[in-house]
């Protein structure tokens, strides 16, 4: 859409695998021009098929080109685009944009204003930035998982990819932090971050808990790891999730589940209280709560101010009213799958409400080499010769 906040500008996308493409989502769905550029002839990608569902949400909004970066024609012509681009983002290991000779250095020679994004595993330099980094091996390095599970499971990992998507949106902040810069003074820059910068900045207070105390935090499993009761509790069809960590709310959920015996007991009556009688406490509110159902316990606790809330399904967490009302997926046409419902940002803007559909599916690779390559200012016998040459599909 014309009148989005970053509609100005043209991003290339070299990004594979999550995390670089999370970052150029994110300019795709706020109106960016963003095209990929890929290598022909390409196949299943590293997150599944092309058309499938995890494609197609890291890439919808964009447009594809298939060149070949290591032929020297092929160079060339990615060069003429990065001459009117102001965005390329990337996520080859640290050495690989190098050996392509399109790294930092040289595009800026052709364009001086370029803001160069980049994403790697441990960093650009330093004594791992060669190696290859994926979420599993950074959530274990980062020490993420150490504090994941409980003293019986062991470490286990997020179940999700935290860390790709974690540093695909900072990623994202740094390129909108030098746009902004450029506009004052005219002036590109890289903007680098890694997964394991990303992560061990999400650690936040666990981490900030070692960095000034030398306090190394353990597993808590469902349980908060500083506030109680906050957590996971059995109550009389399932587990519940309750946050009752302050003393209002505390008193208020003892009120709320009938439980004056628990309000009264002096060893609960204080925060510090709760948490040296953490266990019993567990055991003391569970005696209560298997007078209840889930259901029953969300319309109580909420009605006096007590955060309470089911353990969802992935179907169940989209599902859920407030969920459906919020309307987090909408249509995105595919010109051979028809609308494909995918998840749309979560930023919500007051002077641009979210359209009612995506502009496009993740296209085909190399889709739309001919249309972008004209409108760059290649001739069609240009993109003919090109594609004599295999120098681009």
């Amino acid at each position: 859409m014309s009148d989005l906040p970053l509609s100005p500008y043209t991003v290339l996308d070299l990004t594979i695998a999550r995390a670089g493409p999370t970052a150029a989502r994110l300019l795709a769905d706020w109106g960016a021009n963003v095209v990929r550029v890929e290598a022909p002839r390409t196949g299943r990608g590293l997150t599944g098929a092309r058309r499938g569902p995890d494609e197609q949400n890291l890439h919808r909004n964009k447009r594809s080109v298939a060149i070949d970066l290591k032929d020297a024609a092929g160079h060339a012509a990615f060069m003429r685009l990065v001459e009117q681009a102001d965005v390329i983002v990337e996520n080859f290991r640290a050495d690989v944009k190098h050996r392509l000779r399109i790294d930092y250095a040289a595009v800026r020679e052709v364009n001086p204003a370029i803001v160069y994004a980049s994403i790697s595993g441990f960093g650009q330099t330093g004594p791992y930035s060669e190696r290859a980094g994926v979420d599993q091996i950074v959530q274990g390095m980062s020490g993420l998982m150490s504090v994941t599970g409980t003293d019986d499971s062991g470490p286990l990992r997020v179940g999700i990819a935290i860390s790709d998507t974690s540093a695909g949106m900072f990623l994202g902040q740094g390129i909108l932090l030098a746009l902004l810069h450029r506009e004052r003074t005219g002036e590109g820059q890289w903007v680098h971050t890694s997964l394991l910068e990303a992560m061990l900045n999400k650690l936040d207070f666990q981490g900030a808990r070692y960095t000034m105390l030398g306090d190394v935090p353990q597993p808590q499993g469902n349980d908060h790891p500083t506030a109680t009761p906050m957590g996971t509790y059995a109550c009389a069809d399932g587990l519940v999730n309750i946050a009752a960590s302050s003393d209002r709310m505390w008193q208020d959920f003892c009120r709320a589940v009938e439980a004056p015996h628990l309000l009264n007991a002096e060893h609960y009556a204080s925060f510090r209280g709760r948490r040296e009688h953490k266990e019993q406490l567990k055991c003391d509110m569970e005696g209560v709560l298997a007078r209840f159902t889930v259901a029953e316990l969300i319309e109580r606790l909420n009605a006096v101010g007590v955060p309470c809330g089911p353990i969802n399904s992935i179907a169940d967490g989209f599902d859920n009213p407030q969920a459906q009302f919020l309307r987090m997926t909408k249509p995105a046409p595919h010109r051979e799958l028809g609308d494909l419902h995918l998840i749309r940002s979560p930023i919500n803007l007051s002077g641009f409400p979210h359209a009612e559909r995506f502009d496009c599916a993740a296209p085909d690779p190399g889709q739309d080499t001919g249309e972008v390559l004209q409108e760059f200012g290649f001739s069609r016998q240009e993109i003919d010769e090109l594609r004599q040459a295999r120098a681009v599909a």
